[in-house]
């Protein structure tokens, strides 16, 4: 699938200061798209002669073009016109019985650098004649802002992000004063849920806006936007409504000649953030509570083993307390987190460190740590936390009794991780690791970390572990 990044550095001759314009412009060309009825289409030279490298459909009209042709080259009649548009830096107009094209050359920096196809339909049901003059003399400000590099605006929000106001959310045009020229239906009936009564066309919509009382949340931002006089995006929340507002100034020649301001109500969607951020402290409280529910758990463990004296019993309860301060670990760096994913080197240290000195009884172990296990969600941190933990236990107390090294290196691409443990110990010879902790580190690998490990001789001695797992995405 050819995508714009890819057709620009691959089949233009563009630096890339005029690649990212062309993106700047694609991202905020919806509102063009949606204002004019029409498809666009952004097409650029190639070696092989005229390519289309965007298209976009408009939100509030049929589209013209039920087929995609990005990355096809244009015919050569079509591109011809194409040519005229970019070698003369004019608007060229063409017709044919159903579509009107309107050619607009794309300029940055005083360079045409590509050509803007705006592509109408002549006989579409479209809107009330009040609504459509006012979308055309906007339209046309739009498009001759492009013609001469000022559209889209430097500084501007670009693309549609979480609550961005786009044309069909709400639609009110100011003139320079921002006193209100037009404003569209669904403008009326946000301005109405946030408590304008009084008709705006006319109105300061600044004023109107500014003076409502008990406006619980206002940003000191709004008059600037309200009046058409910054490329901002803002809120404005009363009475558990709030709707957000994003200007885009109509230039000329760097002179403003008043403004587009867009509206939406994004109460709901502030209420489910609201929701979610609920929820996120939530589960960190339950982390956190867990978290120490198993210290004092992994204590008691302690206590129990201190007092069994030496031999069978002592050594299960202290590698049982080991497990539970394992995943206790986990639960605390998840009660930091708001997003359920945790970076798993931080986990890992200081589970190393203690299964360690937990474990070293005689001769000191050297342990190193080498590269990244990378970000793991909460489901398999603790599987995780707890295959590394029986895998550096049991290497200290079966492979190093005399004491010795212990290497292990994490390397980490996309989903998959890479792993390996390996010591300077006695080896495991042709004896196949089959105790209860080589039974819990075989299930956890193969069923929650879709993975699997070997034991394997290490070249001059000892063992080496090798994991080979797929960690889920983090999206």
């Amino acid at each position: 699938m050819s995508t714009l990044s890819r057709i620009l550095s691959r089949d233009s001759h563009l630096n890339e200061r005029q690649r990212e314009w062309l993106h700047h412009l694609t991202g905020e060309w919806q509102i063009i798209a949606d204002i004019t009825f029409s498809d666009l289409a952004l097409y650029i030279r190639v070696e092989s002669g005229v390519m289309t490298a965007a298209q976009a459909r408009p939100a509030t009209a049929t589209t013209v073009h039920q087929t995609d042709f990005v990355g096809e080259i244009v015919p050569d009649d079509e591109a011809a016109v194409i040519e005229k548009a970019a070698t003369t830096g004019e608007q060229v107009f063409g017709h044919d019985d159903d579509v009107d094209v309107r050619l607009v050359p794309v300029r940055f920096e005083g360079e045409v650098i590509a050509v803007l196809g705006v592509i109408t339909a002549k006989f579409v049901d479209r809107v009330p004649m009040v609504l459509l003059a006012n979308y055309e003399s906007i339209a046309d400000a739009l498009i001759a802002m492009v013609t001469t590099g000022e559209f889209p605006i430097d500084g501007s929000p670009s693309g549609y992000r979480h609550g961005t106001p786009r044309v069909t959310d709400g639609l009110i045009h100011v003139d320079t004063e921002g006193e209100t020229i037009y404003a569209s239906p669904n403008a009326i009936s946000n301005l109405r849920r946030l408590g304008v009564e009084k008709p705006l066309q006319g109105a300061m919509l600044a004023t109107e806006v500014i003076e409502l009382d008990g406006v619980s949340r206002v940003d000191e931002a709004l008059p600037l936007v309200l009046m058409g006089r910054a490329a901002w995006m803002t809120e404005i929340e009363r009475n558990d409504v709030v709707i957000s507002f994003r200007a885009v100034p109509l230039l000329v020649k760097g002179v403003r000649h008043g403004a587009l301001v867009l509206c939406r109500d994004i109460t709901e969607l502030r209420r489910q953030e609201r929701v979610l951020m609920s929820k996120d402290s939530t589960i960190r409280e339950i982390n956190h509570r867990v978290k120490n529910n198993l210290q004092t758990v992994s204590a008691l463990l302690r206590m129990q083993a201190r007092r069994a004296g030496e031999g069978m019993t002592r050594a299960a309860l202290e590698t049982a307390q080991r497990r539970v301060a394992t995943i206790a670990v986990v639960h605390e760096k998840l009660s930091q987190t708001i997003d359920e994913v945790v970076d798993f080197d931080q986990v890992f240290v200081p589970v190393m460190r203690m299964v360690r000195d937990v474990g070293v009884t005689g001769e000191p172990v050297i342990t190193t740590f080498e590269g990244t296990f990378g970000r793991v969600r909460a489901e398999e941190a603790t599987a995780l936390g707890v295959v590394m933990n029986e895998i550096i236990s049991n290497a200290i107390e079966h492979g190093l009794p005399g004491g010795g090294r212990l290497d292990i290196r994490a390397q980490r691409d996309g989903t998959r991780l890479h792993i390996e443990v390996a010591d300077d110990g006695v080896g495991v010879g042709d004896h196949r690791p089959s105790g209860l902790g080589t039974q819990i580190v075989r299930t956890m690998v193969l069923s929650e970390l879709r993975g699997n490990i070997e034991w394997l001789p290490r070249e001059g001695g000892g063992t080496v572990v090798v994991l080979d797992l797929n960690i889920r995405s983090q999206a």
